[in-house]
């Protein structure tokens, strides 16, 4: 029969041995598991990535509409200030035309 001492190192080898196992199993699972992980976190990255884009042309179309408000506005603008000079321009004249038939009246009454 196997020493008291000898049966403990036997003992204790298997004991390694198995517990060594178990732990390349459980590495194996978990580096099979790693690439579904990867992989789902790689299909998040893409859809966040998608989700950005639309954001960003979203955000390029109102850019592009605010810029058409824009040019719209200023010739509006332009217009109002054509529209204004030129009344004021009217304004003038027939204030110009209104002073010089009175004066005319004025020569003829004298």
């Amino acid at each position: 029969m196997m020493s008291r001492p000898m049966l403990l190192v036997f003992l204790l080898l298997i004991l390694i041995i198995t517990s060594q196992f178990e732990w390349k199993q459980q590495l194996v699972s978990d580096i099979e598991a790693s690439p579904s992980i990867t992989r789902k976190q790689q299909q998040i990255s893409k859809r966040e990535e998608a989700v950005k884009e639309k954001i960003i042309l979203s955000q390029e179309k109102n850019i592009q509409k605010l810029n058409e408000l824009v040019r719209s506005l200023r010739k509006q603008l332009l217009l109002c200030r054509g529209n204004s000079n030129e009344t004021a321009n009217d304004a003038v004249s027939s204030l110009t035309e209104n002073a010089i038939e009175l004066e005319r009246q004025r020569i003829l009454v004298d």
